[in-house]
């Protein structure tokens, strides 16, 4: 790729930043679909933050994505948020038209792309969703939008109360919530066509611990995880021998990273590029 006065610039802020995936697969993304663009991260502190729009603005830099722990506070600078991420209450995309900015949350759509991908429409089906944090709140709304009979369980149940309460705030049907306990898990489990991990339990370096026993999964489940380091989680490989079928944190961060390419450039993202550029670096990274 050849930078020239002409290269328009998008990148990632956050802090930190400096080991984020999304410098790779977009730089791999704009190389594929041919686009004169070009992709950094940017280390912002908190204290930095409310310069960061200037900043966009005066560099005329195309787009932003945003990362911990910017997704809240940088809703204050931009001149519109788009209606799902001020539902979800955190942007992760920005968006500079002539100086505009506008604010979305790709998260929630990435994680449906991932799911349509892998042949799942969750309209109708009985959703057990870990976890009520950041990632939690956009699957929350993403599937409850779709159709999806949503539970939430959390170790902390006011969290997951007030999340179910939230969500259950934007549609008709009500959204249910519990404690993140083995009686609790067991028996919504046992009606559920779909587990969602949206917590950071089997992250690298913690790669032995799951979220949910293993005696708990089946072959009729979904299992979906968000975490992506290491690819293939305990729970994933557990869900697997069990005969579940299972999604990887990786498609959610690909097709996230879709979507934001999407909105800056108006060109169909190249998935499979982004694909091999991510699996490739996460493989490198686990050798």
């Amino acid at each position: 790729m050849e930078i020239t006065g002409k290269t328009k610039v998008c990148g990632i802020i956050g802090d930190p930043v400096l080991h984020s995936m999304s410098p790779v697969m977009q730089n791999a993304a704009f190389k594929a679909a041919g686009l004169d663009y070009v992709y950094v991260a940017f280390a912002v502190s908190s204290e930095s933050l409310d310069q960061c729009a200037t900043s966009v603005r005066t560099f005329q830099i195309r787009g932003l994505n945003v990362t911990v722990p910017h997704k809240v506070g940088v809703m204050e600078t931009l001149d519109d948020v788009d209606p799902l991420a001020m539902h979800i209450g955190a942007v992760n995309t920005i968006v500079n038209t002539d100086g505009r900015l506008v604010g979305y949350n790709t998260d929630g759509p990435g994680f449906m792309r991932a799911l349509e991908e892998a042949g799942l429409h969750v309209a109708g089906k009985k959703i057990v969703m870990l976890g009520a944090g950041g990632a939690a709140r956009a699957v929350a709304y993403s599937v409850a939008e779709a159709g999806a009979h949503l539970t939430i369980l959390n170790r902390s149940v006011e969290r997951a109360e007030a999340l179910a309460h939230e969500v259950s705030g934007t549609r008709d049907e009500h959204v249910g919530y519990a404690p993140l306990e083995h009686a609790c898990l067991r028996e919504k489990l046992a009606a559920a066509d779909v587990l969602v991990n949206t917590t950071s339990v089997g992250m690298s370096p913690d790669i032995e611990s799951t979220p949910c026993p293993a005696e708990l999964l089946r072959e009729d489940l979904c299992v979906c995880d968000i975490v992506y380091h290491p690819l293939r989680t305990r729970l994933l490989t557990e869900a697997e021998a069990a005969g579940a079928t299972t999604i990887g944190g990786a498609e959610m961060l690909i097709h996230q990273g879709a979507r934001a390419f999407e909105l800056w450039t108006g060109v169909a993202a190249p998935v499979d590029a982004m694909r091999r550029a991510v699996m490739e670096r996460l493989a490198g990274a686990a050798g």
